[in-house]
C-alpha cells in the first residue's frame, strides 16, 4: 500500500523569498521517499533594505504580501497537508519585521517564524547532511545565505561546534562587513579545526549549487580548492553584465555569487580543506523534514 504526502517550507531569506513543495511517498516496511514536486524563487532582495535603513521598505511590504497570497494559492492547488514559513537574519534584524509579519498573517493567514542563526543551522543539520556524512571523517558545514553564514564542524558524525556569523552575500554587497568580522571568523575556524588534520567542506547555499551546476560534475562528487578558486577568478574577470549574458546567470544571482564564492574559499584555506561537497539541501529541505517527524510523532501519541 503506497500513501503520498505533501508538505512544503516558505524561507524568507535575505537575497530571496522560496516555496518548496515536497511529495512524501510511504510504503509499509520501507523508508519515505522524499521528492522535490516544485520549487518557486521570488527575488524580493531585503537584506538590501533592512542592513541599510534597519527598515523593511513599503514596496517589499507590498510585495511580500503578493508573494506570500500567491504561495497560499499555489499551496492551496497542490494540497498541501501542512506548512512552516521560517525567515531569516534580514526579517530578524529589521526593526519592523515582527509588525511585517503580523500584517502578513492577517492578509494572507501565512504565519512566519522569525528564527536565530542557531535554529537555522539546527533545522539544516535535519536534512540528509547525516547519508553524506562519513563517521570516520571530520567535515565543515558552510551555509552561505545574504545575511549570514552558519558554520558546524561533524567529526565522527557527531556536531563538535556550529555558530553563525553576520557574514553575508548581499551585507558584502553593501560593504557592511568589517575586517573585524573577517577576522573573528577566521580565527574561530582556526580554533576549532586546529586538533584535525584532514577536513573536507559541505557547502550549502544557492550560490554554490549555482556553482555546482556550471562544473557539470556528477552529483555526489566533490568540487576541488583549486576549481572554485579558477571560477572565482573568471567571476570576478568578468563585469556584472557579463556575468548575465556569458554565464547565463540570474540579475540577481549575478551580483551576490562573487562574495559568496569569497567566502566557501576563505573557509576552505583556514581548514585546509582541498575538497568541497554540495548536496542539494538548504534550510526548506530542513522545514519539511521536521514537518514530516512533527506529523509522525503526532500520529503514535494519537
Amino acid at each position: 500500500m503506497i500513501n503520498q504526502r505533501k508538505f512544503a517550507a516558505i524561507d524568507i531569506g535575505s537575497n530571496a523569498v522560496r516555496l518548496l513543495i515536497m511529495t512524501i511517498t510511504e510504503q509499509e516496511g520501507r523508508e519515505p521517499i522524499f521528492k522535490k514536486t516544485s520549487l518557486v524563487r521570488v527575488p524580493i532582495r531585503l537584506g538590501a533594505d533592512v542592513f541599510l535603513t534597519k527598515n523593511i521598505s513599503e514596496e517589499n511590504i507590498r510585495r511580500m504580501l503578493d508573494t506570500m497570497q500567491a504561495f497560499k494559492l499555489l499551496m492551496r492547488s497542490h494540497k498541501i497537508e501542512k506548512f512552516k514559513a521560517c525567515a531569516t537574519s534580514a526579517m530578524r534584524e529589521s526593526e519592523n519585521g515582527e509588525e511585517v509579519a503580523k500584517l502578513i498573517h492577517e492578509k494572507t493567514g501565512v504565519e512566519i517564524n522569525i528564527i536565530d542563526g542557531t535554529d537555522e543551522a539546527a533545522i539544516i543539520a535535519a536534512t540528509d547532511l547525516h547519508a553524506l556524512i562519513q563517521t570516520d571523517k571530520t567535515y565543515l558545514y558552510v551555509d552561505v545565505g545574504g545575511g549570514s553564514t552558519e558554520f558546524t564542524l561533524y567529526s565522527k558524525g557527531k556536531t563538535v561546534a556550529s555558530r553563525s556569523f553576520r557574514l553575508g552575500t548581499v551585507r558584502l554587497l553593501e560593504n557592511m562587513v568589517s575586517q573585524e568580522v573577517w577576522d573573528e571568523v577566521e580565527g574561530w575556524i582556526k580554533k576549532i579545526t586546529r586538533n584535525y588534520t584532514k577536513i573536507d567542506l559541505i557547502g550549502s547555499g544557492g550560490n554554490i549549487n549555482n556553482i555546482f551546476k556550471s562544473s557539470g560534475k556528477a552529483n555526489g562528487k566533490p568540487l576541488s580548492f583549486l576549481y572554485l578558486s579558477s571560477y572565482y577568478q573568471l567571476l570576478q574577470s568578468f563585469t556584472y553584465e557579463e556575468r548575465i549574458t556569458e554565464l547565463n546567470l540570474n540579475q540577481d544571482r549575478a551580483d551576490v555569487i562573487v562574495p559568496a564564492a569569497k567566502i566557501y574559499l576563505s573557509a576552505m584555506k583556514w581548514t585546509r580543506a582541498r575538497r568541497i561537497y554540495v548536496p542539494k539541501i538548504g534550510l526548506s529541505d530542513g522545514i519539511i523534514k521536521s514537518l514530516y517527524q512533527e506529523s509522525l510523532e503526532a500520529a503514535n501519541r494519537a
